[in-house]
Formats: structure tokens, C-alpha cells, sequence
């Protein structure tokens, strides 16, 4: 099995594989850059026009008002300018990340649906959606506004420090090592920050699973009056993301006096000295106060990477966790136009010395060799742990064989593309999941082209017309989230009808147990009769009458075919089958 990653790479291999996967965030980056570099350069206009100001303008014992005007309508103009290459900017680089984050987002949605359901089920599913939701959004928040500090903070410590160089070198060597420790002290710093975020993402996706699963679960909740503890449950989850996070803040919040503290002494560094050097010629006004205004732009982005490094961390931590998803094998994987694609008709399946166990554990099926023709109905029975619904997500390959091949019409299922196979083999789980919308929606999923038409003729070919009349909107009755509108045997009903569209040559079912009122519970087993006639149908039977019906009955016990045959000549025989038998009649007459 492969378990969902979070490799722990550097920041920098985080970003450039991210940028690989979302080519998206690189349309039109040039010209981006291009106008963040515009918009850097108008902000040194003015330090520049008050140095020409106070050495020219300002020189001999009248002011040159021409000369000033003309530095002053200059500054306006850089100004405006400066501006307007900041908002195209902003809006260039909002519009390429949206973009690449949907791309993202949708390629990490569409990995999640490829890995095989052993490998979803490795991690809760509110901590997998958070991979794809609120870790992209942390993401897009720093992409949006960290990532463009960090261009402009970029250009803007770069042009400051050229500038203050050509000004007075020895004030620029002043001001460059009294930040020195700090450049040397940032990649050890970057680390702990890195850990720290890294364990925030994974707390948010462990309160996000709480959350969800207790709502979702809230009927149970009720009915065992556990609200309490539950509570207490999403309170833990809480409380140790707020831990987590206020750690984080703790070693980001150190940065900020730390650069404070060591602006202030840069700046009274410079003052000092740059007195000094004017006295001695070395400098004039007019560049020692331009140096001053370069030192503001030159600490502030420092001063803001505070926050920047938050939201970078933020987002190298949430990318890391979505990465770790797409390089996540799909270890059930789609051969797409390498594939086979199998013609629609009669199907034949063969198992053929398969084997399976799930990591770490003990073998689930051992051997399993078995043959089912076609237009056959088969019953699979067994006791609870037997290996029956591990069989089922074999034939309809949710999971693949670590022993053996399952082959269908004599070729191997890894060799079959998904898009055949889905036609070719449908599955109707126990459950019957239901999605928010309309009955017509939910039917609909057996086939998207389906008109209303179509789906009312399916229903009386099911005989399900007098049910379908009976619902307050026919087919437009919404079933809410989770079809909960609908009692369980309905939502069956829904299931059978939806596969019934699908037209499959194989069909899979896993009967449900719930409980249902008698009318309902002919009215699925004539949905049966209708959806499984002229096709192969594999049915997991939690019923007498299903095993009864079936042309054939295989028979689990401890992941091994044990018994096979029809239902009349198993019942004679002393075996497991017998002692099922026997059980299902006893519990038939005490109801």
C-alpha cells in the first residue's frame, strides 16, 4: 500500500516542483516581473529627487524654484507612474495564481479519486479534503500577497543597496554588516519556522476531520447521547491546533524587534558616521539625507518578513501536504490509451489464483480460483470477515490483487481502462450514497445523458412507477445530503435504478441489511428481478431468498472458496453452507 506523503523537502524544491505541476502561475510572468521592476524602481525617484534638491536646488543663497519645481513635478509624475505598474502588476499576478491554484486544486481533487480505496482510507476524510481546500488556500494567500513582498522586497533591497553604495560605500558597508547576522541566522530560523508550520497544516487537517465527522455522524451522536464527549473530542482537536499555531507566531513574532533593534542601530550607525564623513567633505547633505530615506527602504521589507515568512511557511507546509498527495502512486491506475478496451456484450470472469492482504496484516484471500459465466446470477456467502467484500472490490478492481490475476473476457483487469470498465462492470454498495440534489440527479449517475424520458421508462421497467408516484415531487424530489430525505430502502431503490440506467453486462451487489417495511421490501426485490435479468450478476447475500434464487453459490471461510455449487445441492450438504442455511432459517422463524 502506498500511504498519502509529506515528504519534507527543502522550501526551495517545494516551490520549483509546485511550479512544474501548476505551469498556470508562469503565463505572462515576464512581463510581471517586468512591471514589478518598474514599480521598484519609481520608489528610489524620490530619495533621489531630494538629494538633487538640497545639493542643487537648494545650493548658493538662492533657491533654484525651476530646478525644484521640475524635481518635484518628476517625483509626481514616478509616483503615478509607479502606482499604476503596482495595480497591473497586482492584477497579472492575481489573475495567473488564481488560475494556477484551480488547476492545482483540480489535479490534486482528480489524483484523490485515482488512489485506490485502500490508500484514501489511510487517512481520515476530513484531514484528505483539507490536502485539497484549506492547504491550497494557504497557498493562494501567500502566492497573492507573499509572493509579490517578495518580488518588490526583492528589487527594492537590491536597487537600496546600489544606490546606497554609490552615495557613500562606507555608510552601505555600515548598514550591510549591522544585518550581516542576521542573513546568517535566517536559514537555521527558516527551519524551525518550516517544523512549526508543517505541524499547524497537520493539526488543521486533524480538526478539520473531527468537525466533520461528528456532523456528519451527528444522528448517531444524538441517538448515544454523546454530545459531550464529542465535544470534548473537537476541544482537543482545537486546542492543539491553537498550540500549534501559537508556537509558530512565538518564533515569527521574534523577528520583528529583532529587525527593529537592528534598524535603529543601523540608522543611528549612519548618522553618526555620516556626519562624520561630512565634515570631511566625504559626503554631502543632500546624499546623507537621501541615504537616511534609502535605509527606510531598505530595513522595511526586512520589517515585513515578519509576516511574509509567515505566509511562506504557511504555504511551503500546505504544499508540501498537497504535493504529498500527487506523488502519491495510484497504486490502481487507469492504463488510459494503453489500455484494452472490451467490446459491450455477455462476460465471463475468471479469478485465477488471487491472493490479497492488506499491509501489515495476515492474507485476506488465499488461492481464490473460480470461474463465472456469463448471464449467471452468483451469490457470494460467508461469515463477517470471510473475504466476500474484499472479492467484490477485486472484480470491480477499487483494489488490486497482491497474489494472482482477476481476468474479464480473458484479460487482465489492470489491463482494462477505467472508461470500459465502468461501462462493462457497475457496482451498487451497500450503502446506496445518495448525492444533494434531485431523484432524477442521483438516477442520472448511471448514465449522464439520460433524459427524464428515459429515466420514468427505466423506473416501470423496474416496477417502481407506483413508488415513484407516491413522492411529493416525482422525479424532481430532492434526497438531500446523503439521499437523508429518503429511508434506507428507498435509497436502495435509487441505487438499483441508477445501475438499471448504467446498462452494465456486469453487476455488482452488496445487498443491504437495514431493516425494511415489507412493501418496500418487495418492491427491491422486483427492482432486483429487473435490474440483474440477462446479465451476470455477483451478488454479496445477506439474504435466504438472494442465495436461493442464484444459479450458483460461492461459499468463503477464512479467505477460501470452501463450497460451491446451486443452493439445493449445497443445503444438502454438511458444511458451512448447511450451518448458514440453517441460521437464516432459525432467524426467519423467530421474526
Amino acid at each position: 500500500m502506498t500511504t498519502l506523503q509529506t515528504e519534507e523537502r527543502s522550501a526551495l524544491a517545494t516551490f520549483r516542483k509546485g511550479f512544474a505541476l501548476s505551469p498556470e502561475f508562469r503565463v505572462g510572468l515576464p512581463v510581471t516581473l517586468l512591471l514589478a521592476v518598474l514599480a521598484t524602481v519609481g520608489k528610489v525617484i524620490v530619495p533621489i529627487a531630494i538629494q538633487q534638491v538640497i545639493d542643487q536646488g537648494l545650493k548658493g543663497s538662492t533657491p533654484d524654484l525651476p530646478f525644484i519645481r521640475g524635481a518635484v513635478l518628476l517625483c509626481a509624475v514616478a509616483v503615478l507612474l509607479t502606482a499604476l505598474c503596482g495595480y497591473l502588476m497586482n492584477v497579472r499576478l492575481y489573475r495567473s495564481t488564481e488560475s494556477g491554484l484551480a488547476a492545482l486544486r483540480g489535479r490534486a481533487f482528480r489524483h484523490v479519486h485515482d488512489l485506490s480505496v485502500l490508500t484514501q482510507n489511510t487517512e481520515r476524510r476530513g484531514a484528505l479534503v483539507s490536502r485539497v481546500t484549506s492547504d491550497v488556500d494557504q497557498i493562494s494567500t501567500f502566492m497573492q500577497w507573499g509572493g509579490l513582498m517578495i518580488i518588490v522586497a526583492a528589487g527594492q533591497l537590491l536597487i537600496a543597496s546600489v544606490l546606497m553604495a554609490v552615495y557613500s560605500w562606507p555608510l552601505a558597508l555600515l548598514v550591510w554588516a549591522c544585518f550581516l547576522p542576521l542573513a546568517f541566522a535566517l536559514p537555521r530560523f527558516q527551519r524551525w519556522v518550516a517544523r512549526a508550520y508543517t505541524e499547524v497544516r497537520e493539526r488543521t487537517g486533524d480538526m478539520l476531520a473531527a468537525v466533520s465527522e461528528s456532523v456528519v455522524g451527528s444522528a448517531v451522536i444524538r441517538a448515544y447521547g454523546s454530545e459531550d464527549r464529542t465535544a470534548r473530542r473537537i476541544d482537543a482537536a482545537v486546542d492543539a491546533h491553537q498550540k500549534a499555531q501559537t508556537r509558530a507566531q512565538k518564533i515569527i513574532a521574534f523577528t520583528f524587534p529583532t529587525t527593529e533593534l537592528v534598524g535603529a542601530v543601523a540608522i543611528a550607525g549612519v548618522v553618526l558616521l555620516g556626519v562624520h564623513l561630512g565634515i570631511g567633505g566625504s559626503i554631502s547633505a543632500g546624499r546623507l539625507v537621501a541615504f537616511l530615506f534609502l535605509i527606510t527602504l531598505f530595513i522595511s521589507p526586512l520589517q515585513t518578513a515578519t509576516e511574509v515568512l509567515n505566509d511562506a511557511q504557511n504555504a511551503i507546509a500546505g504544499w508540501r501536504r498537497v504535493l504529498g498527495v500527487l506523488d502519491t502512486a495510484a497504486d490502481v491506475a487507469d492504463p488510459g490509451e494503453a489500455g484494452v478496451s472490451l467490446p459491450r456484450g455477455s462476460i465471463t470472469v475468471t479469478f485465477e489464483n488471487v491472493g490479497f492482504a492488506y499491509p501489515g496484516g495476515s492474507p485476506v484471500l488465499r488461492d481464490v480460483s473460480v470461474d463465472i459465466a456469463p448471464r449467471t446470477r452468483v451469490a457470494i456467502v460467508g461469515e463477517t470477515g470471510s473475504g466476500k467484500t474484499t472479492f467484490a472490490k477485486l472484480l470491480t478492481r477499487l483494489m488490486d490483487p497482491t497474489e494472482g490475476r482477476v481476468l474479464v473476457d480473458g484479460v487482465d483487469l489492470r489491463k482494462v481502462r477505467f472508461s470500459s470498465l465502468r461501462e462493462r462492470i457497475v457496482m451498487v454498495p451497500q450503502d446506496g450514497f445518495l448525492f444533494d440534489g434531485s431523484l432524477a440527479d442521483n438516477i442520472r449517475y448511471g448514465r449522464p445523458s439520460a433524459t427524464d424520458e428515459e429515466i420514468t421508462l427505466a423506473m416501470t421497467e423496474l416496477g417502481l412507477t407506483d413508488w415513484l408516484d407516491g413522492l411529493p415531487a416525482g422525479l424532481d424530489t430532492p434526497v438531500g445530503q446523503r439521499g437523508e430525505s429518503l429511508s434506507a430502502g428507498e435509497r436502495q431503490l435509487v441505487a438499483l435504478a441508477r445501475a438499471y440506467l448504467a446498462d452494465p453486462d456486469l453487476l455488482l451487489l452488496d445487498e443491504a441489511t437495514s431493516a425494511v417495511d415489507p412493501a418496500t421490501e418487495v418492491r427491491i426485490g422486483r427492482a432486483l428481478d429487473g435490474v440483474t435479468r440477462g446479465r451476470t450478476a455477483v451478488s454479496i447475500a445477506h439474504r435466504l431468498s438472494t442465495a436461493e434464487a442464484a444459479d450458483e453459490v460461492l461459499v468463503f471461510e477464512h479467505g477460501r472458496i470452501v463450497q460451491r455449487g446451486p443452493h439445493a445441492e449445497l443445503v444438502r450438504q454438511d458444511g458451512v453452507y448447511a450451518d448458514l442455511y440453517a441460521s437464516w432459517t432459525s432467524a426467519a422463524r423467530v421474526s
